[in-house]
């Protein structure tokens, strides 16, 4: 197998992060943290593996080659032990973050992932997304000025404080793959107004993901500083950057957010489309070998990322189930009949960005037996996407601080059930069958 295909291997690294593991762990914390498991030794350790888990999700794939770049760019001036500090100073800046940002917004009842699904703040971190990739196909090179190299590059100077600071950018970029484990510790933190336990979860959780960078800062003293390998893992982080845009901005993007099919034939089509874009030379050719050579790695590039982004979008799209369930989107009228006909009010908060929410709606929902219990109540969905006033004066009236967040009431208004993270079938079935 050629050496160049060896990086693409990593692609399939987020299928062991997808949405079930995320859950499971996000389960099982919830239920450490309110005394049905082994108690805190076991919330630290699943909150330390949930943080392992979203390291492997799309969104912290464009930081690994700024990480290569800062621990091993300049390997002979640079040992094992100086790299390793810095990794640890890096960490701290993700796990300082997420610790501190983590505990603001759980206080202030805001949902993190939603402050960083917000217009203003995904764009530009989309369009830094994609000036990454142009930087990783070589349009132009990133160079500290020289000053600064120079002072980063002193033992005992200024590269211990830069990777702090590095890591504090890093753990802004990351947030958006935040999943279910990070969920349930803001939502403790907001609920229980324990700073200090919930602080140290947060700061938990931020090691998890900070085993990536270690594993990282120690392998990337060994990686080749040029060549056919080296411009090949270029263009394959050139390509996970631009997907990872796509993924970002179609949050605020309609035609991208409307892209997408859950059926055989589209995931199929994609699929190929990803091989052939390969197969073209995304990955393996080179920009400087020539206008015809650099004509066919674009044309690969386009066609890869369209296939990889097109598969993404098949995961998230609406499945065609048959089960007919009717959703309300105004709040209002649902309460009204749900008063009217004396039925239960079953509320889902959801968002396109959020990945659990999904997972409720294309596995959970869907599932004949539970969509059979569902049909008892009146169904309301509040789309929590790009929420304005009168979205958060709703989630507001619920209690829905995190996302995903289900909510059931009586037809008088009384809570009858809460969820705040993905349910299986399996799990949620029994939930419903006992509700009046």
């Amino acid at each position: 197998m050629p050496v160049w295909l060896l990086p693409l291997l990593v692609l399939l690294l987020p299928v062991a992060a997808h949405a079930d593991l995320e859950a499971q762990l996000g389960d099982t914390l919830q239920g450490n943290l309110q005394g049905r498991g082994a108690g805190l030794v076991m919330a630290y350790l699943v909150a330390f593996a949930g943080g392992l888990a979203t390291s492997l999700t799309p969104c912290v794939y464009p930081l690994i080659p700024i990480t290569v770049s800062l621990f091993g760019a300049r390997a002979e001036q640079v040992t094992r032990v100086r790299a390793l500090l810095l990794a640890t100073c890096y960490v701290g800046g993700i796990a300082t973050m997420y610790t501190g940002l983590g505990i603001f917004f759980g206080l202030t009842g805001k949902a993190f992932g939603t402050f960083m699904a917000r217009s203003y703040v995904i764009v530009p971190i989309g369009l830094f997304f994609l000036a990454m990739a142009a930087s990783m196909f070589g349009a132009f090179e990133l160079a500290l000025p020289p000053a600064w190299q120079t002072r980063l590059s002193h033992v005992g100077g200024r590269g211990p404080k830069g990777a702090f600071l590095m890591g504090l950018v890093a753990g802004i970029i990351a947030a958006p793959c935040t999943g279910p484990p990070l969920a349930v510790l803001l939502a403790f933190v907001s609920t229980q107004r324990s700073v200090g336990l919930g602080g140290s979860l947060l700061f938990t959780y931020a090691l998890g993901m900070g085993v990536l960078f270690f594993v990282i800062a120690g392998f990337a003293l060994k990686l080749p500083r040029s060549g056919p390998w080296m411009e090949a893992v270029k263009s394959l982080f050139g390509v996970i950057m631009i997907v990872a845009a796509l993924f970002l901005l179609r949050n605020v993007v309609q035609p991208l957010r409307d892209y997408g099919r859950g059926t055989a034939f589209f995931l199929g089509l994609h699929v190929a489309l990803a091989g052939v874009g390969v197969a073209l030379g995304a990955i393996h050719l080179s920009f400087g070998r020539g206008p015809a050579v650099a004509l066919r790695k674009g044309v690969g590039i386009v066609v890869l990322c369209t296939g990889l982004f097109g598969i993404v979008a098949w995961m998230l799209a609406p499945r065609p189930t048959g089960v007919g369930l009717v959703w309300l989107t105004d709040e209002a009228e649902a309460v009204a009949r749900a008063r009217r006909e004396g039925r239960p009010l079953f509320v889902d908060f959801a968002a396109e960005w959020c990945l659990p929410c999904k997972e409720l709606e294309l596995r959970t929902f869907a599932d004949p037996r539970v969509a059979a219990q569902l049909r008892r109540f009146v169904l309301l969905r509040i789309d929590c996407t790009d929420p304005d006033d009168r979205i958060e004066a709703i989630k507001g009236r619920y209690g829905a601080a995190t996302l995903p967040t289900v909510v059931v009431t009586s037809s008088d208004g009384k809570e009858l059930l809460r969820l705040t993270e993905f349910v299986p079938p399996e799990r949620l079935l029994p939930l419903l069958v006992r509700l009046p």
